[in-house]
């Protein structure tokens, strides 16, 4: 084959895009489908005490505005058990119908029995195997969960944890490694746990009754190998639904930069229905921001669409001047506030790609690859610059209103590309 005739992309490149998902068996959970070929969902937890039902219902209203399709709450004891139908109905008298997860640890089998009305307004349970009992009592609580699940149609995550793995599966499976001619590394037998656990937990749910299209699965670890590890054998031996996370992430650029490293590698493989981006939110920071991390992580990645990107360039010598930096804060900033009414007249407008560029060299060439696009001229000009609209040059923005003029046109452009047209709208 010569270099004339050769493919621009290699077949099994391009077969191995990141749209090719790992067929899952579909759960749902409330109005929101898990697995089974769905978009990946997205979501949060609260940090709020749930006892106190007005915080946990106006941060699950602001996580659930942020784009979280599913919000899980602590459920640890009789008066947060006591407090979910309540938050459940707060959301409802806000219009939102955003399906609450009860966060079980030690005695979930006892807040579900004794506060049925609890079981019944959550949408799932969050079951974790290390923890749900001890001894002879751990597969009766076990039971008692599943049990309760199914009399009131609710699917189960079974979500193991590295932090409070099953020990006495750990301890047989420790001693079984001890016990061969050539013994694996702890590290690995304890991933081999965390899968065996969720895994068995799966089995014995089905055991008692639960249809497999009622499970999802979780084995979240801190460190980005042992995640990408534990999740791609999970995925060989079962076909779940999965939830991905890197628990415990951290904070700022670190717990981004894990997450989106360790989820982005196995999402990439098609593995992962659900996501959460678990950060430590800094003192008084914002808690939907791992919302917000969560969704850029799968529009970059090509898996979902929420809202319209804004390319930029980073800067270099050619670019001392702020202006640039300044309008496309303001663009990007001024596209996230209006998102929210314009998703409800201009269906569409997330696909909407924006461009902001500092200078003459890639600015142009990149503001025609864009919907709308404007090139700055760079340091020390007056800023004088060219706008392309679906890749051409439409006219020069100027002077001191150059800010306002750009949002102007973009607002312009949403409403004339993505506006419906109704019959008789204009009767």
């Amino acid at each position: 084959m010569t270099a004339e005739t050769a493919p621009i992309v290699a077949p099994e490149l391009e077969a191995a895009g990141p749209h090719a998902r790992r067929l899952t068996v579909p759960v749902r959970v409330g109005s929101v489908v898990v697995g089974g070929g769905a978009p990946v969902v997205v979501q949060s937890m609260t940090n709020t005490d749930t006892a106190d039902a007005e915080a946990t219902a106006r941060q699950v209203a602001a996580l659930a505005r942020a784009g979280s399709e599913i919000v899980r709450i602590t459920v640890d004891r009789d008066e947060s058990a006591r407090a979910v139908p309540e938050i459940r109905e707060r959301l409802a008298r806000m219009g939102l119908d955003t399906p609450l997860v009860g966060d079980f640890h030690y005695n979930g089998h006892l807040l579900l029995a004794n506060f049925p009305d609890c079981a019944e307004a959550l949408a799932k349970y969050r079951i974790n195997p290390g923890n749900v009992g001890f001894g002879n009592k751990r597969d009766r609580h076990f039971a008692t969960i599943v049990e309760i699940a199914i009399k009131h149609d609710k699917p189960v995550r079974i979500g193991a944890n590295w932090g409070s793995l099953d020990d006495d599966l750990l301890t047989r499976l420790m001693d079984e490694n001890a016990k061969l001619a050539r013994p694996a590394e702890a590290r690995a037998v304890t991933r081999e746990a965390l899968v065996r656990s969720a895994l068995l937990s799966a089995a014995l749910a089905e055991e008692i009754g639960m249809k497999r299209e009622k499970i999802i699965l979780s084995a979240k670890v801190s460190a980005v190998q042992d995640l990408i590890t534990v999740y791609a054998e999970l995925a060989r031996r079962a076909d779940y639904a999965l939830h991905l996370g890197l628990t415990e992430a951290g904070m700022g650029s670190k717990g981004i930069v894990a997450s989106s490293t360790a989820m982005g590698v196995l999402l990439q493989q098609g593995i992962g229905d659900t996501i959460r981006v678990s950060l430590t939110p800094e003192p008084g920071g914002d808690r939907t921001r791992e919302v917000t991390v969560a969704q850029e992580m799968l529009q970059t990645m090509g898996l979902r669409t929420f809202v319209p990107l804004v390319a930029a360039c980073p800067g270099c010598g050619r670019t001392t001047s702020t202006t640039f930096q300044e309008l496309a804060f303001e663009v990007q900033d001024y596209i996230r506030t209006s998102m929210p009414e314009w998703k409800k007249h201009y269906p569409g407008v997330e696909t909407l790609n924006v461009a902001v560029m500092g200078c003459i060299v890639n600015g142009p060439g990149e503001s025609k690859h864009a919907d709308i696009g404007i090139s700055l001229p760079g340091t020390g000009e007056f800023p004088t610059a060219p706008v392309y609209i679906d890749g051409k040059k439409a006219m020069t923005l100027r002077g001191p209103t150059l800010r306002e003029d750009f949002k102007k046109i973009v607002d312009d452009y949403v409403q004339r590309r993505f506006g419906v047209t109704r019959v008789g709208a204009a009767e």
